[in-house]
């Protein structure tokens, strides 16, 4: 008996190429004749422009063409927004080159094209823009005032306000009895800050537009949904784009999104008749690609004496930026049904308001809206606590959904599936030591260390799987949910998989193959995965939202299963049997109750040759599927967190980290292991390091890694993780996503457990990330007054 390719630790296919120099990125890529682009900028954040010239940028050497707004004003057309939350929702125009005014510091103001790239970059300064500066409005607050408005087309910052309500939706009770009749009522405000997705690979473009059929290369996460957005935004018939996705170095969510920079490109390319390719700058990418979270949570938590949640309302203000990007509008609507994460809420209502600001985009960052779901309902979980005097575990054990009560039909009308909330927690304190370090943290406060230890806390879950097409049309979400896959047998009875899933570091082709070999009785070795490209894979709605598994994975094994059943008729045809006494297994048909038996090869060779087929078969196996979910999938965790923070210079380190997760059956540990390693890296970095920061006029300061502090390995703990496993009942594999479960539960882990360090000092809250400056200030203020820094 073959040994099963599910749940085995395979070493990625991946690797071999990416990590010997054989990978090849869009910026890698030389075409004959191939021209540069370059993008001149705004440096303002909101502005008039009253002329551009562009005289000397094209009499400059080298230069083919200079494009501005107006040049390109005819076909550009307006960036769309996919995800109208309300019917009422404002949008103001966004082109891919300004016309008449910038809303944001680093808009695409006009565009060079050059013979090389240096010869691009240097034309950028000769391009003479005259802007007549506005007023800007960065602070979300402020924006909700509508004093100063960041568009002037615009009477107001409001693009939309979504409301859910418990009692009003029938899913629970009404909040206002709820907040009326508590007998303890937490108020808190809790602040996002905006965060940049620091992929590996700067974006990419590259267009050949000589041939019948336009070419785009691009370092997306969604090649697919590219393409249909550019032939409707262009008026372009779809048939003649073709948009590949290469190797593509990381995305996070930053690279889930059409860009100006693609509509340029591919604009310029039709324009001047020749390849050309765009490479933005690390601080382009910084400046000009969108940004996530940004978010003010303004929430109560109503509860009884003895600790027993009874309410939860959120008001909830959040960035959008100067404009809606493709899915921005819809990111904290997805956080929306989070909220109560996996506590038994009575009673629930968010009033979500979506604003403009004069700052560049927002949209879907690892997680999106459910980091930010997770992080207010953790950190009030912990101030509950506090307030009622009770151990922060004990609080959680009382509120949260055991596990005989699955499946469970949360206050937002969500139904989870499947979990054991104890047993990971359990395993998680058992690795973590949590009441030896409680002990440790009484003598270190007794013993008035300057170095305070302080433990925090994280149970969570999310919703994976994006999604079920008709709760995304219940939600105006433009497009559905479903995904495709096909399996191509080759007469050798080697296998092809097309998947309409987009990699961009998850190990697609690694996990496809062990699906495949598992259900076919194949090689791994004999397994070959294609993606990433609309002309081999025609189909997909790609890679986001922790949904490759639970929906491309169903999809690839879907087609699995129909050549199986293909291929059992071709087999009894050929054993001269009855196709009902046709039994599969590991890779061999055979007939029932004989020792007659013929290997999946054979019956794929028969399909090809085709000299004695069963009447009307055609001679191949190959089969498609299309997989819609039914239901989200829905992992969650445990994650503890041991910090120490230094009193006298406000210095943060972890001194341990362990997190149990739950993401249901597992077919590539290692896989799952990277995947949770890197969430956790950048939920810390939340926590601890990174924050875009604008100057008053708008202007971007962290625009490098100078000064936007991405973590490395010397700022990051060794991590001790560990599953539980209940398996989804939404899929056939039993799986849940993991892609995004480390960001999502670990920021409010880090943060608890700075809290819980020096709070017994005063300190009530530090708003994130929580940097030496920060602490050091708030340990200072608390001195005298005890009030949050």
């Amino acid at each position: 008996m073959t040994i099963a390719e599910i749940g085995r630790p395979r070493l990625r296919k991946e690797d071999a190429h990416l990590i010997t120099g054989r990978s090849r990125y869009t910026d890698n890529m030389t075409l004959p004749g191939m021209l540069h682009l370059a993008m001149v900028r705004s440096p303002f954040a909101h502005a008039r422009i009253t002329s551009i010239d562009t005289s000397a940028a094209k009499s400059s050497p080298g230069v083919v063409a200079v494009f501005t707004g107006a040049d390109l004003a005819a076909e550009q057309g307006s960036l769309p927004n996919v995800w109208p939350v309300t019917a009422e929702q404002k949008a103001p125009a966004f082109p891919s080159i300004a016309v008449d005014e910038v809303a944001f510091a680093g808009e695409v103001v006009a565009c060079i094209v050059a013979r090389s790239a240096a010869a691009a970059r240097d034309a950028v300064e000769l391009v003479d823009v005259s802007y007549d500066q506005l007023p800007v409005v960065l602070d979300l607050e402020e924006a909700f005032t509508d004093k100063v408005l960041a568009h002037s087309s615009l009477d107001s910052n409001l693009s939309a306000t979504w409301v859910f309500d418990s009692g009003e939706a029938g899913t629970g009770k009404p909040i206002a009895e709820a907040l009326e009749n508590a007998e303890v009522l937490i108020e808190r405000t809790f602040y996002q800050q905006r965060l940049i997705p620091a992929f590996m690979e700067p974006r990419s473009i590259v267009v050949d537009p000589t041939s019948e059929q336009i070419t785009m290369w691009s370092s997306t996460q969604i090649p697919h949904i590219l393409r249909l957005i550019l032939a409707l935004t262009l008026g372009l018939p779809e048939s003649k784009l073709r948009v590949i996705a290469p190797d593509v170095g990381g995305g996070f969510g930053g690279k889930l999104t059409v860009i100006p920079e693609e509509f340029i490109t591919l604009m310029a390319a039709r324009r001047v008749g020749k390849p050309c390719k765009y490479t933005e700058t690390r601080s382009e990418s910084l400046q000009s690609g969108h940004h996530g979270r940004a978010q003010v949570q303004k929430v109560k938590l109503a509860a009884t004496k003895d600790g027993i949640v009874t309410g939860l309302d959120i008001q909830l203000l959040a960035d959008m930026g100067a404009y809606l990007g493709i899915i921005g509008s819809g990111i904290p609507i997805l956080g929306a049904f989070m909220y109560n994460a996996i506590y038994k809420f009575p009673a629930y209502r968010l009033e979500c308001n979506n604003l403009f600001t004069n700052k560049a985009w927002t949209g879907a960052y690892r997680g999106a809206g459910r980091p930010e779901a997770t992080f207010a309902i953790e950190r009030l979980m912990d101030e509950l606590a506090v307030e009622l005097g009770m151990d922060p575990l004990e609080l959680r054990k009382k509120n949260w959904i055991t596990h005989e009560e699955f499946p469970f039909t949360t206050v937002t009308g969500l139904e989870y599936d499947s979990g054991n909330y104890e047993a990971a927690t359990a395993k998680a304190l058992e690795l973590f030591g949590y009441d030896e370090l409680r002990a440790e943290q009484a003598r270190r406060r007794e013993a008035n260390d300057p170095v305070q230890l302080g433990i925090g806390i994280s149970t969570f879950t999310e919703m994976c799987g994006l999604a079920p097409s008709r709760v995304l049309g219940a939600l105006s979400y433009a497009a559905g949910g479903w995904e495709h896959a096909q399996v191509r047998v080759l007469p050798t009875g080697n296998v092809e998989v097309v998947t309409g899933t987009s990699p961009h570091g998850q190990g697609h082709e690694t996990a496809w193959s062990q699906l495949v070999a598992d259900r076919l009785g194949v090689p791994f070795e004999n397994v070959e995965v294609l993606h990433g490209d609309t002309q081999v894979s025609q189909r997909g709605l790609d890679t986001y939202g922790s949904r490759s598994l639970t929906v491309g994975g169903m999809a690839v094994l879907a087609a699995a299963d129909k050549v199986i059943e293909k291929a059992k008729v071709l087999a009894a045809h050929m054993m001269e049997a009855s196709e009902e006494d046709i039994e599969f297994t590991d890779g061999k048909f055979s007939v029932k109750g004989t020792d007659q038996s013929t290997a999946f090869g054979e019956v794929a060779f028969a399909a090809f040759s085709a000299h004695n087929l069963p009447e009307g078969f055609e001679p191949n196996l190959d089969s498609d599927a299309t997989f819609d979910p039914q239901s989200f999938s829905f992992p969650h965790g445990t994650h503890l967190a041991a910090m120490e923070v230094d009193t006298e210079t406000g210095q943060v380190s972890i001194r341990k980290y362990v997190c149990v997760d739950d993401v249901g059956v597992v077919v590539n540990p290692l896989i799952v292991e990277g995947q949770v390693h890197g969430g956790l890296a950048q939920g810390i970095a939340q926590a601890l390091y990174e924050e875009a920061v604008h100057d008053d006029a708008g202007t971007l300061v962290t625009g490098s890694f100078v000064d936007y502090l991405v973590p490395g390995a010397p700022d990051l703990p060794h991590f001790t993780t560990a599953r539980t496993e209940t398996p989804s009942t939404t899929n056939q594999l039993g799986a849940k996503g993991v892609g995004e479960a480390g960001t999502i539960a670990s920021t409010p882990a880090i943060v608890n457990g700075v809290l819980d360090a020096i709070r017994h000092l005063g300190v009530k809250d530090i708003k994130m990330p929580c940097t030496p400056a920060r602490v050091w200030a708030a340990l200072e203020e608390a001195k005298t007054t005890g009030d949050v820094q």
